[in-house]
């Protein structure tokens, strides 16, 4: 499988931990941080091998007719064509809202 993730993806786990590192300044250390964001790049690599495809559950994503894949805190929006799996949208599980 190969895999394309879109810019919006990388944006929004950085974004999401770039807040939760102002919002805890002094617990919350940039090694955590950087652990955190690998952990969900990481993820995003057992789309369609481990994860699960399931239907979406927020309606931007319905509409676009992504699938979606979790995989702990983070919800994946996706597509499939052939054996290229590109990785649409992510969005961490507080957030899945429409």
């Amino acid at each position: 499988m190969r895999y394309i993730i879109k810019r919006r993806c990388v944006v929004n786990i950085l974004q999401f931990y770039v807040n939760v590192s102002k919002k805890y300044k002094h617990t919350y250390s940039k090694e955590l941080m950087q652990a955190n964001v690998t952990d969900a790049y990481d993820a995003m690599f057992l789309i369609e091998k481990k994860l699960l495809r399931r239907p979406p559950t927020l309606n931007r994503w319905k509409d676009e007719g992504w699938y979606m894949a979790s995989s702990g805190k983070w919800m994946y929006a996706y597509t499939v064509e052939n054996d290229v799996v590109t990785i649409q949208d992510a969005c961490h599980k507080q957030n899945m809202h429409d």
